[in-house]
């Protein structure tokens, strides 16, 4: 009787192990080789290339920037020397024409550019001077004046005429003046003096040649 209760109990327990194994066989897939198969992850979006880094632009050196690509010259620049009479001039007893030279006297290169003003300095005072009509000559191109080179503009006056104090073919007096005030274009005003005697002109009128490398004649 108890031998065959636990024969039972044996039977039933044997049983419910085969029915699990079979519950689990049916609910796990399994490959052709019967190993259970791995859900496979789903695929990764390909990402985007990155992009290369950019390389910065270097700035530009800094450097001189106006026409010809040098900066202008300023009053400290430059310095005017005293006139002397051109060899070519018109006829007259008076001053007729000069060429004054500006010089670069700094360490860095600059750019001279356009035509002077002129004006008589009074007693040789620049401060109570007399503004001279002025012509334009030429044209204006930039020159770029290394340090110690030169730029030239010439003045060509109405000449005096005659002997002693002189006349004027206008019939107003001839004026004389010890010293001249030129003006240069960014680079503030010079007084200057003849080499060999005064300024002597008439009918306060000046031709004025644009500055440049070639010195006139």
């Amino acid at each position: 009787m108890h031998h065959t209760t636990g024969v039972a109990r044996t039977a039933a327990v044997l049983a419910a192990a085969v029915t699990v194994t079979a519950l689990m066989t049916g609910c796990t897939p399994t490959g052709e080789d019967g190993a259970a198969a791995v859900p496979s992850s789903p695929a990764s979006a390909p990402s985007a290339p990155s992009k290369p880094s950019a390389t910065p632009k270097a700035s530009p050196p800094a450097g001189p920037t106006p026409s010809g690509g040098t900066k202008a010259c300023t009053t400290g620049q430059v310095k005017v020397s005293d006139a002397h009479q051109a060899d070519v001039r018109p006829p007259g007893t008076g001053t007729g024409a000069v060429v004054v030279p500006v010089t670069n006297t700094s360490t860095h290169p600059c750019t001279l550019q356009g035509f002077p003003t002129v004006a008589g300095a009074g007693n040789g005072s620049p401060d109570h001077n007399l503004r001279l009509a002025t012509t334009h000559s030429g044209t204006a191109t930039a020159v770029s004046l290394a340090p110690g080179a030169r730029a030239w503009t010439k003045l060509t006056f109405v000449n005096v005429q005659g002997e002693a104090d002189g006349y004027c073919v206008s019939g107003a007096t001839p004026a004389a003046f010890p010293t001249l005030v030129l003006g240069v274009p960014g680079a503030g005003s010079h007084q200057i003096a003849m080499d060999d005697g005064v300024f002597a002109e008439c009918d306060d009128k000046v031709t004025v040649t644009a500055f440049s490398s070639a010195k006139p004649s």
